[in-house]
Order: structure tokens, then sequence, then C-alpha cells
């Protein structure tokens, strides 16, 4: 394996995983560590949910995350929601959808499909996912999540030639799927603005990637039952020093998948979304115990991808 081994080091990839003891010396641009992220937030109801119960536990949230798509809210609510996070200085990231999950192909959901549903279908369902993210950013929005290669890299295109904001961060889904360091230098490349881990990999896993990469990783501390159901609360303060900078996202367990939401799973979306509060407030407890001197950042950070002022 010598010869393969010294290829990866020449275009400067990790060769191995990363001993554990190797701490990660790269920040975010304010000198912070790690931020939080609040996963499953569907819609502006929910989101003044999370505000409400983030400041009746002094939980600092960064980020909020949706996985039902722009295209699920209407025009007021998706204005409403962005006046919130303005005030808020919260960042918003709403997935871009549709994908081959809510299409018409049966092989979505056959047998060995795994990554299928969460890939664009064809020339026609692209556009569609594309136009998601074009009709967001025109409400002010500057985050999108994505988890299919061609669309990044298209959106990343349509970014640099001005038909998106400049400043407009694509945050890629874990359901993206990619693993190691040469595929998410990979996506880090062709555009994504912050990569999403699989939520089972190692700490000398992790510690590779980030010895290949700059953008922040998000990690599930808590991943949702359909993504593992991993619970590691007691390595966060590893995961901080590992792999800062990071965002540190808390799903939950014993939840049911509730994509695509809507009215009729309002009250279940807002318990929810209010619960992985609480486990970010039992997450942070650890954190401060194990790792005191760990940084954060203040809401409204300049890096952040925050609602566009002109669209106020």
């Amino acid at each position: 394996m010598r010869e393969t081994r010294q290829f990866l080091e020449s275009i400067q990839l990790p060769a191995a995983d990363q001993p554990v003891a190797a701490s990660s010396q790269k920040r975010f641009p304010d000198g912070a560590q790690y931020r939080v992220e609040i996963p499953s937030v569907e819609g502006p109801a929910v989101f003044a949910s999370v505000l409400q119960e983030a400041a009746r536990r002094g939980v600092r949230v960064n980020r909020v995350s949706q996985g039902s798509g722009g295209f699920l809210c209407t025009s007021a609510e998706l204005d409403d929601w962005a006046a919130q996070a303005a005030d808020a200085g919260v960042e918003i990231s709403i997935f871009a959808r549709p994908l081959a999950g809510w299409g018409t192909g049966a092989a979505a959901y056959s047998s060995g499909s795994a990554g299928l549903p969460t890939q664009a279908r064809g020339a026609e369902q692209l556009v569609h996912v594309l136009e998601d993210i074009r009709r967001v950013a025109e409400h002010g929005f500057r985050s999108v999540l994505v988890t299919d290669l061609g669309v990044l890299s298209v959106a990343a295109r349509m970014r640099a030639a001005g038909d998106l904001p400049a400043d407009l961060q694509f945050k890629v889904s874990v359901q993206m799927g990619l693993a190691n360091p040469a595929a998410i230098r990979l996506a880090a490349e062709i555009g994504a603005d912050t990569y999403n881990v699989p939520t089972d990999l190692t700490l000398p896993q992790l510690a590779s990637i980030r010895a290949a990469v700059d953008i922040p990783l998000d990690i599930y501390v808590e991943a949702p039952d359909d993504l593992g159901g991993f619970m590691r609360y007691y390595e966060i303060a590893e995961l901080v020093t590992v792999c800062a900078p990071v965002y540190l996202k808390f799903g939950l367990r014993n939840s049911p998948n509730i994509y695509p939401s809507g009215g009729h799973l309002q009250d279940l979306a807002t318990a929810m979304a209010v619960e992985r509060v609480r486990r970010a407030e039992l997450g942070l407890e650890l954190l401060t115990r194990y790792l005191p001197e760990a940084v954060t950042s203040e809401l409204g950070a300049a890096d952040q991808a925050l609602i566009s002022p002109s669209v106020r």
C-alpha cells in the first residue's frame, strides 16, 4: 500500500485516518470553534417556537435547517420567516427540493436504491430544484441544503455567473453520503460551503476529513433514527477539538420522519423542534464540563449566510 499512500500524500490528502489526538487548528473567521444548528425546523411558526425555547434555556442557536423544501412554503411564509431570522441574527438553510423520492420514479424506493431518493432525476427535476433555490434566494434566504452533486455544481456556476446571489451558501446535506477526504474535498472544490458528514464516522475518520478541507463540517451529536440514531454526547468535546470549525447538530431519536411537513403536522413538528433545543442544552452542558475553553460565535456572525438586508 506504500505507493498508494505516497500518492495521496503528494496531492495533500491524508494517507491514513488521523490519530484522535490530532487537534484541529482551523476556525471560523471570527475565531470560533463551534456553532449550534437545530435541524428539521419546518417553517416560520416552528422557528418562532425554537427562538422562544432557546431564549428560555439560554441556548445560542446559530443556524436552523429545514427539510421539506422551499416550494412547500408560501411566499408569505417565506417572508415571515425571513423577517424573524433577520431580527434574530440566525441563519436559515432551506432544503432544495423536489428530488427523486418525491417524484414519479419507483426506483427511488426499490431494493438497492441507497441514495437515489435524494438525487435529482432527469433534466426536468434538475431544473425544478434549481428553481427552488432561485425562489428562496429571491425572498432573501442565503443558505440552501443540497444533496445532489449535479445540483451543487450547476448552482455554484449560477452563483459565479451572477444568476444566483454571490453571497448564497450551499450547505451539503448528510444525505449526499460522501465519507472520505477525497470525496468531500471534491464537494468543496465544486461549491460546497459546509458539509454534513455521515453520522457514523469515527473520530479518526473525521480527523482525516478535517485535514483535507477547510470548510465547516456539520456533525450530528444526536442523529434521528433514519440516520442511525447515534447519540454522541460524551464525544462532544472531542468532536469540537478534532473537527473545528464545526456545526453541532442536535437531531432527535424516537421521532418520526415528517417530510414533507405542513399544517397537519404543525404541533408535532413544533414539539420535536423544541425538544431538539433541550437536547442542545444537554450537549452544551457536557461541552462546558469537558472543554470549558471551547469558543463559539455570537449570533449574526459576518461570515454566516444571513438574510439579505436588501429584501427585508
